[in-house]
């Protein structure tokens, strides 16, 4: 007897992530950690495989008292967190129009919050091919259609003339189109559109029909392990450019920024050009947060507005975040250098948290590297090695070893 109705979404018998994690800890338990590389964790690990959590914030956390972390937080977070999540996002950039925050548990929050309420029933929703898998999740979840554009071109950039195409076939079908850009440091991929890219994207949403509405996502979840902190905010004066008819939102991963995974800390920022759009954003992103998780964890919204409240203590968090950054950044150029010498294509790569190696037979890759104790994530386009979770030493010989066994499968 069946109860659960499948609503046109696909249910896996459990999430292929977690089920690939669980043998590799299982492995583990079994041989040892030096005899296992689990490259499927989607957080920052040291060279140990123990998770990083900055000192500094663990201090703030300590410090908490009751009032700080029980009492319900208004649905949109709490002021303090409303203002320092703002001034975390954007960086020393300030921008031009009205802004209004809406917290959300985690990155993915803002995902599900922008699709909700910027797309309608049975409308596409933009992706490029390469993503992240919840985005297809959440979309069936919601009766959207999940759609894609060729994410990189021939000469190893960003196709935006298959994003040109696809926008403007879908907007000559709908009057409205959610468009969701990860970067930078692209989940799985690493790679980061440029400033010259962002221009052309623009240049494509001028293209637009002025009674056409676009809602565009730059989901950020990595960004301040994308680089330098200014320059990965480069783009963000092309946002505020944006045609009248397109709204710029910035999703934000404070749980990945502040090493706070668990504790689902978040936000969705809109960069509206009017206070009418921006009032829109802040109502209708209430209701949805109210219908849904209703208000988010206070506890690490607290964190971050002492964190901005107070300039030395921020000091110790940038400089602490910096040196785990530069660790990432190391690892993932180790692979690509490795990758490049052997001969082993990779997607571009140019920060983050993956790397991702095109090929069509990935499930039978993974599972041949599992019999080594090697544990990475199949996609539909290729295969995902996080970097965050291995070692440099291991980051230098994965690259031979999936070459290796992508040469006996043929």
């Amino acid at each position: 007897m069946i109860f659960a109705r499948e609503n046109g979404r696909t249910i896996p018998k459990e999430d292929k992530i977690f089920s690939i994690s669980n043998r590799a800890k299982a492995k583990i338990k079994e041989v040892g950690k030096d005899k296992v590389i689990n490259g499927t964790i989607g957080a920052l690990v040291d060279d140990e495989g123990e998770l990083i959590v900055l000192d500094s914030v663990k201090r703030v956390f300590a410090s908490l008292t009751a009032e700080d972390y029980a009492p319900y937080a208004p649905i949109r977070g709490i002021p303090e967190f409303r203002e320092a999540v703002q001034k975390a996002a954007f960086g020393s950039y300030v921008p031009k129009g009205f802004t209004e925050v809406c917290a959300t548990p985690g990155g993915t929050g803002g995902v599900r919050n922008t699709i909700a309420n910027f797309s309608s029933l049975g409308e596409k929703v933009l992706v490029a091919d390469w993503f992240w898998a919840p985005y297809k999740t959440i979309c069936q979840e919601l009766g959207r259609e999940l759609k894609t554009f060729n994410f990189i071109n021939d000469e190893g950039t960003l196709d935006v003339e298959s994003f040109r195409t696809n926008v403007l076939e879908i907007l000559s079908e709908q009057d409205g189109l959610v468009v969701i850009l990860n970067t930078p440091a692209h989940n799985p991929t690493g790679y980061s559109i440029t400033v010259d890219e962002w221009k052309r994207i623009k240049d494509v949403f001028q293209e637009i029909p002025e009674d056409k509405r676009v809602t565009l996502l730059v989901d950020a979840a990595y960004i301040d392990f994308a680089g330098d902190e200014e320059e990965v905010r480069s783009f963000l004066p092309i946002l505020d450019d944006m045609p009248e008819n397109v709204l710029p939102i910035m999703g934000y991963s404070a749980s990945k920024t502040f090493t706070m995974y668990g504790m689902r800390c978040g936000a969705m920022i809109c960069m509206a050009k009017t206070a009418e759009v921006a009032d829109e954003f802040r109502k209708v992103t209430e209701v949805s947060s109210r219908a849904s998780w209703s208000n988010c964890n206070r506890a690490p919204q607290t964190i971050i507005a002492k964190i901005f409240q107070d300039p030395e203590l921020k000091q110790k968090v940038d400089e602490e975040r910096a040196a785990y950054r530069d660790m990432l950044l190391k690892r993932g150029k180790t692979f690509e250098a490795e990758a490049k010498r052997i001969g082993l294509r990779i997607v571009p790569f140019d920060a983050g948290f993956f790397v991702s190696i095109p090929m069509p037979n990935a499930d039978a890759v993974a599972q041949e590297l599992e019999k080594e104790g090697i544990f990475l994530v199949p996609l539909a386009k290729g295969l995902r090695v996080s970097v965050a979770a291995v070692s440099e030493e291991k980051a230098k010989i994965l690259p031979q070893k999936i070459k290796d066994c992508m040469e006996r499968l043929g």
